[in-house]
């Protein structure tokens, strides 16, 4: 393991599909090696996964020799979903308990005398917000319940978040805590979650000045769950992240739209820190910022069929910042369309701080349109252009498989490798990267840019 000469980035502009079958090209110590096309790209006895519709992945030829591959990681099991059909629940309405669904009325404390009382039931409940507009301050909807049976949420109409940051004593404006075995759902139709985040949360001067603001609240935040379901709602205009899950396990997010501008500032979609056997799909996310965040102690995560747009697209991190910080292991990001968003998928971790692991990923099957950065490892994340970035990160990144991607891209570059000087990336393999620039006529595909120590890269029949 060479260092990379230190004048800035390294970029490097190359044409795979023009290389001889078997040339290496041996660089600073670093090996890419081009390989014929081959159908499996993975295990000999592997087939090769079905594109999406629509998607336009790379034709395969004829193998010669199958180079090794890491082992794709099994999507985690779903988790049994509490039925919506009803069993003898009695639905408790927090209209009957003095909620006025007028968009004006706060109405908190009935949400939360309706709550109490489906949490007490002795038997299975539902806590239902019918249509109406709801105007609903900082609230959490504490277990466990009765016999640790926990009420279904069913919401059918639209609640509003307070406008005035000064109304948030905590950071979260809709939290589940210490519950299981449920669902949220807006049923059949969707039940919408309003955080107004544009009236005042995104001007506040920290957000101006840097992007990043002081003061972020989360619309829908899970904490200590477990074996629920979240599906069939609408969340926009979070004031900061629109859902989040913290010290969760077995939850399945599926049919969520979430909505924010462009450039409304730190609205990640979904952020999930402390978790494991996590699964999103079927879902649409467009933000601005990261459609999907994997932070800290993160396992287990599977992402799929999510339509990623406008937003930071999809990343894992940033990592290494705090000193609480756990590994990141086990992440599948398959079959997702990201359009028109600044990164493709991502993995950030700061300058200097704890020394972590993230490592055993899967990113495949991906379409980018008109993506400015397709595929980043960037250990040198510092937004606010104020970190110490003379201290590497000590996040270590390894065994990271990215596979069938295509699209196109719109930027010099295709390919970011921003590696750490203390914790080297280590087996990046790239599997079938075909990435078009969008300039007409230019006489090269794009560039693959390196800086920092590796440890094992392999690029395998692509062109970008």
């Amino acid at each position: 393991m060479v260092p990379l000469p230190k004048e800035g980035i390294i970029s490097w502009m190359i044409l795979l599909g023009r290389l001889p079958t078997g040339d290496r090209l041996l660089r600073w110590g670093m090996q890419i090696n081009a390989f014929p096309p081959c159908q499996t790209c993975g295990s000999p006895n592997e087939s090769p996964p079905a594109p999406k519709p629509g998607a336009s992945l790379p034709e395969p030829g004829a193998p010669e020799a199958s180079p090794p591959e890491l082992a794709p990681i099994p999507p985690p099991e779903l988790s049994p979903e509490p039925s919506e059909a009803p069993r003898d629940d009695k639905v408790f309405d927090v209209t009957e308990y003095d909620a006025v669904a007028d968009g004006w009325t706060e109405s908190r404390l009935a949400f939360l005398a309706a709550w109490k009382a489906a949490c007490d039931h002795p038997g299975n409940s539902t806590f239902y917000i019918p249509e109406g507009i709801f105007m609903v301050a900082p609230i959490t909807f504490h277990g466990p319940c009765y016999n640790d049976l926990s009420p279904n949420v069913k919401i059918k109409g639209t609640l509003l978040a307070p406008i005035r940051l000064t109304a948030f004593k905590s950071h979260h404006w809709i939290a589940f805590k210490n519950l299981k075995g449920f669902a949220v759902t807006g049923g059949t139709e969707t039940g919408k979650v309003d955080g107004q985040g544009e009236a005042e949360a995104w001007q506040q001067s920290s957000c101006l000045k840097a992007a990043r603001c002081k003061k972020l609240i989360t619309s829908m935040f899970f904490i200590n769950v477990s074996h629920a379901s979240i599906s069939n709602i609408t969340l926009l205009n979070g004031k900061g992240f629109h859902l989040g899950l913290h010290k969760s396990n077995d939850i399945n997010i599926y049919n969520v739209n979430i909505i924010a501008p462009e450039d409304s500032p730190n609205t990640d979609g979904i952020h999930v820190s402390h978790s494991s056997n996590i699964s999103i799909f079927s879902s649409t996310i467009g933000v601005g910022d990261d459609c999907i965040s994997i932070g800290s102690g993160s396992n287990n995560i599977s992402i799929s069929d999510v339509r990623c747009g406008p937003g930071h697209g999809i990343s894992v991190g940033s990592l290494g910042k705090y000193k609480t910080e756990t590994d990141v292991v086990g992440i599948s990001v398959r079959n997702c369309t990201i359009n028109g968003t600044e990164n493709g998928i991502r993995m950030k971790s700061w300058p200097g701080g704890r020394a972590i692991n993230a490592y055993n990923m899967t990113f495949e099957d991906i379409l980018m349109i008109n993506v400015s950065n397709p595929i980043v490892i960037d250990q040198e994340y510092c937004p606010s252009h104020k970190c110490k970035t003379t201290k590497p990160s000590l996040v270590k990144v390894k065994d990271i498989l990215i596979r069938n991607i295509s699209g196109t891209y719109n930027t010099k570059s295709a390919v970011t490798l921003l590696c750490s000087s203390d914790a080297p990336c280590e087996d990046i393999r790239l599997v079938n990267i075909s990435l078009n620039y969008l300039v007409p006529h230019t006489p090269r595909q794009g560039r693959f840019n390196i800086k920092g120590f590796l440890n094992g890269l392999q690029v395998i029949n692509s062109k970008f």
